[in-house]
């Protein structure tokens, strides 16, 4: 892997046809922190620890350098063009730029509605925390109601959704300062919390080889929890494009993504599974019930681990970071939403793509974004499995729309027009020689964890009664419908449409060259 000089400093827009309208003020640090707030290492850990736990036992934690190994392949794949294309709207700039207009749509759209489903979900860590530290946050109810829990954590979710909404419109530099001090509060609670728990170990590492009975009732025995298991894993460590996702805004961008991309993976992993390790070795029972139950998991055995004051001061690092992460999703998907739109390829596209003259920040996206992620929770709200519904969902999207972008680019490495042909841009961060064996895992990898993800079982989709067929086989009927519409928006009317928006387009630049086997990339002129 190698890096090239400075001479890669240009941020390669022109590459897309694309003049400067965003505040390219984001540094080092806050690219980094934006990767690791979307990541969101104390979100993502206890927010579905519990799922994990309960579904087998010690053991799941294995999943987590399983995870973390094919996320990395992803992950160099990305950062390889996020060297050469730091763009907004990553995933959907980059299958333009290896795959067909069709395919390219599909990816920034499967990531569009999977990072608005994100949003909805990650807000709902708050009920899995908040009435933890102070029963007063639980306002419907007293917590017992067979509806109490979801709908509690409807309101709260819709509250922080309003706060994100507020200051993602308000401007990129103010959401990357609360951004980057929140990433590190998560950070360094991150590590007190790991010597803490490390302080007060009971057990040791043999616990993380016995199954303990889990899996003996299921066809494919202890494998076959397990890989149900790893979505707890799985709902962690992805979103690092967010780096890329933020060149338009970042300094520098062709060396700065690729790095916070990889670093923002890797520090995850590590403060994440030393997390997830002496959590287990120091719980006081793990035959403890509350520990695999929503209403309890991790924060329950912190609480439990380090008692009332201290555990208290964690739970309240876990609501910082349930909060970065929201605004980090949120400005995920606004960003998504401004590149469509900016190319003509949303409805109302004309709106969407408005930049605040003065904020330098897509506003209207902002808002717009806000108030459709509130809909998947209040269409969920009766729902006790609210929060692993919509994570699948959520993860399910965001693996097919990677796919779109590393399968392509493993079809162009194997015909060997990658790099690509006349493209004229240097990178700032290459593989190499590793890159074919790195591109094959990485697709090999999101096969295999899409399929497990959108496997139709109860565990995960009719978890509790009623069950129905149409629940149990709700994440393959809302992918294909999402997928299905989609294709249909783009084929049937918004490719007679495409062309970047006039105040969105460069003037002085050349025209940009070939890039797709199939279809130039989109230009003031192009129309699919």
């Amino acid at each position: 892997m190698t890096e090239p000089s400075k001479s890669a400093d240009s941020s390669g827009m022109d590459q897309f046809g694309y003049a400067q309208t965003l505040d390219r003020s984001i540094g080092k640090f806050a690219s980094f922190a934006a990767g690791v707030s979307y990541i969101s290492i104390l979100t993502g850990v206890f927010q579905l620890f519990y799922f994990g736990f309960a579904m087998a036992g010690p053991a799941y934690a294995w999943s987590w350098p399983i995870v973390f190994v094919g996320q990395l392949m992803v992950a160099l794949c990305f950062a390889e063009l996020a060297g050469r294309y730091p763009v907004a709207g990553s995933v959907y700039n980059w299958a333009k730029r290896l795959s067909s207009g069709t395919f390219a749509w599909l990816a920034g759209w499967l990531l569009l509605i999977s990072s608005i489903v994100a949003l909805g979900s990650v807000a709902l860590a708050l009920q899995l925390t908040l009435p933890q530290i102070w029963s007063g946050f639980q306002i419907i109810g007293d917590g017992t109601g067979p509806e109490d829990f979801a709908l509690n954590g409807v309101l709260l979710a819709s509250i922080m959704i309003g706060i994100s909404t507020l200051i993602n419109a308000f401007g990129v530099k103010l959401m990357t300062k609360i951004n980057s001090v929140g990433v590190f509060v998560e950070l360094v609670a991150a590590v007190l919390l790991t010597l803490a728990l490390a302080w007060h170990i009971v057990r040791g590492p043999g616990v993380l080889f016995e199954t303990k009975g889990f899996g003996a009732g299921h066809p494919l025995g202890f494998f076959g929890v397990f890989i149900i298991g790893a979505m707890a894993s799985g709902y962690v460590m992805y979103g690092f494009d967010t780096a890329s996702s933020l060149g338009e805004e970042t300094k520098d961008p062709k060396r700065t993504a690729p790095k916070a991309i990889l670093r923002a993976v890797t520090a995850s992993f590590v403060l994440g599974g030393l997390i997830l390790l002496t959590g287990l070795l120091s719980a006081p029972n793990l035959n403890d019930p509350k520990i695999a139950s929503a209403d309890g998991g991790l924060q329950y055995l912190v609480l439990s681990v380090l008692g009332g004051p201290f555990g208290k001061a964690f739970l309240l690092c876990i609501v910082v970071a349930v909060v970065v992460c929201t605004l980090a999703v949120h400005a995920a998907a606004i960003r998504m939403m401004f590149a469509m739109a900016r190319d003509n390829n949303l409805p109302f596209s004309r709106h969407l793509g408005k930049v605040h003259p003065v904020r330098k920040t897509p506003t209207v996206a902002a808002v717009v974004i806000g108030i459709i992620a509130v809909v998947p929770l209040i269409v969920n709200v009766s729902q006790p499995a609210i929060f692993t519904i919509l994570s699948s969902i959520s993860i399910v999207l965001i693996y097919l729309s990677y796919l779109l972008v590393t399968v392509p680019m493993l079809r162009r490495r194997l015909a060997k027009k990658w790099p690509l042909p006349n493209d004229g841009t240097e990178a700032g961060f290459s593989l190499g020689k590793w890159g074919l064996p790195v591109n094959i895992l990485a697709v090999l990898w999101g096969a295999a964890m899409t399929l497990n993800l959108i496997w139709p079982r109860p565990e995960i989709y009719n978890s509790v009664p009623p069950f129905e067929w149409y629940l149990q086989w709700g994440g393959v009927l809302f992918v294909a419908a999402v997928a299905l519409t989609g294709v249909l928006m783009y084929r049937l009317k918004l490719r007679h449409q495409t062309g970047v928006l006039a105040g969105h387009a460069a003037t002085s630049t050349a025209p940009p060259q070939r890039a797709s086997l199939e279809r130039e990339p989109v230009t003031p002129s192009s129309v699919r």
